[in-house]
């Protein structure tokens, strides 16, 4: 039975702050870049929740929250459910708490898939519904990697689809000022052949291409973990990345080493990179792609996620002395146009009336659609509408995602903490100070728990 569509009086009952701004829902129904038709669709044929509670467990801390409360909102309106979500920065430790206690939420909002693995193999989660991993392949970007990255094993061994993602962020891209590119008659490459082809041009002219840097206090070293990851995408097929990430395979394995040389050739030439190579370990990576706005630059590229703008000179303006490219694949390897990331996967951790409504509104594009519109939110998935992105710089890193061939978790963040967290960055600040491929690659896999 459908609720009054919106009439906006469930809307109140949500806790932990307002859904909507001024008494109404934040985006008017029926205006703007999203997809109306698609939520009156499904609002027509909504179950009437009034009277139930769903309550939601996740990292999003101000300003998300309110910008993902503003989504639960339509999802309230339609149904009359009571939608509660808590944010936390200590999510990792206390849904662990709360799951042995028997007093999870409905639903918990994972930062990455590790733990969700971990408490599915527990059964401390509930599988989603049948359909969805085929609804996932189907309708993300690169589908068949998003319902890999949500199926985990349970207690007795066997796969099921437990996680569904919501929000990512993207890793594969590198930054230049095209006025500098301009100056110097540079073409943005559209194959890793052309970049590195670019780099020595580059060199040739007299000039810096590269600014890298990996300082980032006790997590020193990870920029170049991503370095690796990505190449590792670039040179090898999923499955070999992925076996890397498990240890089926190793660090000292010849595929991971080349990859690893491949960073090499970038980092470890004092005429590619500012500073030069000694001091790529020694450059906080906050302050290493302020090189490309100096005059005249101190370097002309600098391969960092997304957020990397959020550490650009004030007066820098992304989309005009700032933008970016997708880092290319090898044209001669022929395997797509991967993509490296990260994101937010829901997953259920206490089942419940209401709790597989909302989870298959969340597979609607105008609950994609209303994050966009707010704040640095990306989606895989296919049927939203671009224009509801906040901004043309996200436009243009969703453009990118959704034309990913193959997407993969940051690789560190999936090994175990002495690894990815560890040894593995540490040991790339060695091989940039000097030492061999081999020889970090040894002090890894020596380092990798039983």
């Amino acid at each position: 039975m459908k609720k009054s569509l919106y009439a906006g009086a469930a809307i109140a009952a949500l806790s932990a702050g307002s859904a909507f701004a001024d008494g109404h829902l934040a985006f008017t129904p029926g205006e703007g870049p999203f997809d109306w038709a698609g939520y009156e669709a499904w609002a027509a044929n909504a179950p009437d929740l009034s009277g139930t509670q769903v309550t939601v467990f996740g990292p999003w801390l101000t300003p998300e929250d309110d910008f993902f409360r503003n989504v639960l909102a339509y999802f309230a309106d339609a149904t009359g459910a009571d939608v509660v979500y808590t944010g936390s920065d200590g999510f990792e430790q206390q849904i662990l708490i709360d799951a042995e206690a028997g007093s999870a939420p409905n639903i918990g909002i994972f930062p990455q898939p590790g733990l969700a693995a971990v408490m599915a193999g527990k059964d401390q989660l509930t599988p989603l519904a049948d359909g969805t991993g085929d609804w996932v392949a189907e309708n993300y970007a690169a589908g068949s990697s998003w319902v890999d990255l949500g199926t985990y094993a349970d207690a007795s061994g066997a796969d099921q689809m437990y996680g569904f993602f919501y929000n990512v962020n993207l890793k594969s891209i590198v930054w230049y000022s095209p006025e500098n590119f301009e100056d110097a008659g540079y073409e943005v490459p559209e194959t890793f052949e052309d970049l590195k082809a670019l780099t020595e041009q580059i060199v040739a002219d007299g000039e810096t291409p590269w600014c890298i840097g990996l300082g980032s206090g006790p997590a020193t070293g990870w920029p170049a973990t991503d370095w690796v990851e990505d190449l590792m995408l670039r040179t090898q097929p999923p499955e070999v990345y992925d076996a890397w990430v498990t240890n089926e395979i190793k660090f000292s394995d010849e595929r991971v080493l080349a990859a690893m040389d491949e960073f090499g050739w970038f980092a470890k030439d004092d005429a590619k990179v500012s500073g030069g190579a000694a001091g790529v370990a020694s450059t906080d990576f906050r302050d290493s792609p302020k090189g490309m706005f100096s005059s005249p630059p101190q370097c002309y590229m600098h391969r960092q996620a997304s957020f990397a703008s959020s550490f650009f000179p004030e007066d820098v303006v992304v989309g005009e002395d700032a933008d970016f490219f997708y880092l290319p694949g090898f044209a001669d390897k022929d395997l797509g146009s991967p993509v490296l990331g990260g994101g937010t996967l829901m997953a259920i951790t206490n089942p419940g009336p209401g709790v597989n409504e909302l989870m298959e509104f969340f597979q609607l594009p105008i609950s994609h659609e209303i994050m966009m519109a707010q704040t640095g939110f990306l989606t895989p998935l296919k049927t939203v509408n671009l224009d509801a992105y906040k901004d043309d710089t996200l436009r243009k890193q969703g453009e990118i995602m959704l034309g990913a061939t193959t997407f993969r978790f940051d690789g560190s963040d999936l090994m175990p903490a002495a690894v990815g967290q560890g040894s593995f960055w540490t040991g790339m600040v060695d091989y940039t100070g000097g030492k061999s491929a081999a020889e970090v690659a040894a002090e890894i896999d020596a380092s990798w728990p039983n």
